[in-house]
């Protein structure tokens, strides 16, 4: 059933027509694409090939945008704290950031558009107590209070798209123009974007797939004074601010919007914060908006018989895919970047969309491509932990970008590649409408629900960072297993209870962030929904800080279905005696060692029923509860890795109180997983890892045998009559 050629994207450049006609017969490529700083040549655009062409909405026009500079984007900053030691305090409110990124908008009315706020207080300082001077771009306090603290919400235009600044700074673009962002809300920048698709359109024939890089607002992306990244957030919604859109808001929800509500004391709503009814009744604004514009550009698109394809980044704030308006955009595809098993199946579970495509790893950049660099190592990296995910729910296309002639110098590089491609086509053939074995249903928990869907613990897209791994690995571990999962916000409990087919529900995070929830577990209705839900037989994992919030003498709001708490310093003269661990259980069988990343420290047992499985160093960080019919289970942190994900799965089995059902489409090497389609009868026999690896294959029946897979291999069986 394997095909050779098809659904694979290739970037090309100019000046390198041999080259792409060679690697598009290598690798099977049926579409071609230009990135961000090439061009293809119009040879190339004549190959037989899907033609991909990039397209900028609202940037890439500085021939128009600098005729309308009173249209540029804007956004809210906060200046730095400032501490005044007298009566009056100067503010140089722009200390910080870069200032050929940003300016000062002093078009609008500092008065009414402007805010300074006591922070020692949390007053807003009365208006006539300050005055700016606009040369100096300073603000003067004249009615300070000594040794208070203040800050400056200011709104300021942005002068630079922040992928190009990135872009140009990374690779020393030099003299070429600085991109200006102008802002669809005004009248020329709207009427702008419409007729230049138009004519763009006219003068394009050749290409087949428009592909908006995105569309209007770019996630928040601020430098500093040196150039370097300040502030960012994947989710960020502040380069949609607008004095047009907050006036906007106002009359559409009713009441208006302080600066607050988008700086939001310097954490400008970061997705780790929960969302405020302001800041989620704005993003509601801003999507209904952005999908509105995005329609009638996609209407002209295929008016001109061409499909038009969103990029999952950069300008892609208020086309969220998740969200409950994208349906309404038409977009033909969503394509976006694969860091991981989690991010393929962030784009691969999209819906309302024809299909999806995944830009996998590395880059065909400098940064990679370079003498005495193997990027092979990456590229296999990063087929084996998507190809987990994709055993899931595969994407429909795959393909790469870059320059394309940083990886012609790679000749193994290239020959890996075409091993990648002809493996993602043969799975894709057998299994793209086949829905996979699923033992369990999981719901993941947390202020956000579906709008985040397999996004939870991001920060930047795809990136590392100290404080999430230990919860990421969560999403990741369940991006590849057996195991059907959603995403259900504290709101969903509390007005619809929980869905009857989930079997485990999992709250993941540290305390006060939207992940683990804060006072979201004030609410007597979820306490009580989901104490019920478990008591008559449900599941709860609880991972790090679960339902955390200081409140009548708990701090995890359902240490009663978790059988533990966390020690704040304020019990310390209550002595904590249940911590003998189990001899064996269920969930650490076969476990020898464990890694809760950065861990929980100070956790305690309630009961003497709660089952310790590991204690060390004063604190428990793995424990099962029950809970009436149900299990809780408690775990410190859980950083990706196949032992963790094993772990995982055995803790999600136990809270549902199907151990019998575990060796079911099992392997029992935790480097190898099975994956059953009971649809087809086939299954496939998995070696996650680059090495050798044994495993004992549990079929549908319960029956066993053992198998040796090479490096990488995967083992396809036809199967009649099991499970």
């Amino acid at each position: 059933m394997q095909q050779n050629k098809g659904r694979v994207t290739l970037p090309s450049q100019q000046n390198f027509l041999e080259e792409t006609k060679e690697l598009m017969e290598r690798w099977g490529a049926d579409a071609l694409r230009d990135s961000d700083g090439t061009k293809l040549d119009e040879e190339i655009k004549q190959l037989n090939a899907k033609v991909y062409t990039t397209y900028f909405v609202a940037r890439s026009h500085n021939e128009f945008a600098e005729k309308h500079l009173e249209e540029m984007q804007q956004l809210y900053l906060m200046s730095k704290f400032n501490t005044a030691t007298g009566n009056e305090l100067t503010i140089a409110f722009l200390d910080g950031y870069f200032e050929e990124q940003v300016e000062a908008d002093y078009i609008h009315d500092v008065k009414k558009w402007w805010e300074v706020i006591d922070r020692t207080t949390g007053e807003v300082v009365d208006p006539v107590k300050w005055q700016v001077d606009k040369v100096q771009n300073v603000l003067i306090i004249t009615d300070a209070i000594p040794w208070h603290e203040y800050t400056v919400s200011f709104l300021a235009y942005m002068k630079w798209d922040p992928t190009q600044m990135y872009n140009h700074i990374t690779n020393d673009w030099g003299d070429k123009p600085h991109e200006i962002p102008f802002d669809v809300r005004q009248p020329h920048s709207n009427q702008f974007v419409k007729n230049y698709l138009q004519k763009w359109l006219k003068g394009n024939p050749d290409t087949d797939v428009v592909r908006f890089t995105t569309f209007f607002y770019h996630f928040t992306l601020i430098f500093n004074n040196l150039g370097e990244e300040k502030f960012v957030d994947w989710f960020g919604y502040g380069a949609s601010v607008s004095v047009a859109a907050l006036e906007a808001f106002a009359e559409e929800k009713g009441y208006r919007l302080r600066p607050e509500d988008i700086v939001d004391q310097g954490y400008y709503n970061s997705t780790f914060r929960t969302p405020t009814k302001a800041y989620l009744d704005y993003m509601d604004f801003i999507q209904k908006f952005t999908v509105s514009e995005i329609k009638s550009l996609v209407e002209e698109v295929h008016g001109h018989d061409k499909e038009a394809m969103m990029f999952l980044g950069d300008n892609w704030i208020g086309a969220e895919p998740y969200g409950k308006y994208f349906k309404d955009t038409g977009i033909d595809a969503v394509v976006g970047s694969v860091g991981d098993g989690t991010t393929l199946r962030m784009i691969a579970d999209i819906p309302h969309v024809k299909y999806t495509e995944g830009r996998f790893l590395p880059y065909f950049f400098p940064d990679t491509f370079y003498d005495g660099n193997d990027p092979v190592l990456e590229a296999k990296e990063n087929w084996l932990t998507a190809r987990r995910a994709l055993m899931r729910k595969p994407l429909d296309r795959i393909g790469y970008g870059g320059y394309l002639s940083l990886a012609y110098k790679f000749p193994s590089f290239v020959d890996y590649v075409g091993k990648i491609t002809n493996e993602f086509r043969s799975i894709y053939e057998l299994i793209h409408e086949v829905k996979p074995y699923s033992g369990l249903k999981v719901a993941v928990l947390n202020a956000w629900g579906r709008l985040r869907t397999w996004q939870t613990h991001m920060v930047a897209h795809g990136k590392y960072y100290k404080q999430t791994y230990s919860y990421q690995g969560v999403l990741e571990a369940l991006s590849g297993s057996a195991t059907d999962v959603t995403f259900l916000s504290f709101d969903d409990v509390i007005k619809s209870g929980i869905p009857d087919d989930v079997d485990v529900l999992i709250n993941a995070g540290d305390a006060s962030t939207a992940f683990s929830g804060g006072e979201c577990w004030l609410d007597e209705t979820l306490t009580s929904t989901i104490r019920e839900w478990v008591y008559n037989g449900g599941g709860f994992i609880g991972i790090g800080e679960p339902t955390a919030f200081h409140h009548q003498g708990r701090f995890f709001q359902l240490a009663d279905v978790l059988g533990v708490d966390k020690e704040l310093g304020f019990s310390l003269s209550t002595n904590k005696h249940f911590t003998e661990t189990v001899d064996a259980h269920f969930i650490s069988e076969n476990i020898t060692s464990y890694d809760f990343g950065e861990s929980t420290d100070n956790v305690y047992a309630l009961r003497e029923d709660a089952e310790v499985i590991e204690y060390s160093n004063g604190s428990i960080h793995l424990s099962s509860s029950s809970y009436g019919k149900g299990r809780g289970v408690y775990m410190a942190g859980l950083p990706y890795s196949h032992e963790n994900t094993d772990l995982l799965m055995r803790s999600l089995y136990y809270a549902a109180n199907k151990e019998k059902q575990f060796n079911v489409w099992h392997a029992s090497n935790p480097y190898c997983e099975v994956h059953a389609y009971p649809d087809i009868k086939k299954y496939t026999v998995v070696n996650n890892s680059a090495e050798k690896q044994v495993t004992h294959v549990y079929l549908g029946t319960g029956i066993s045998y053992e198998v040796a897979l090479e490096p990488c291999e995967m083992k396809w069986e036809d199967y009649a009559n099991e499970g």
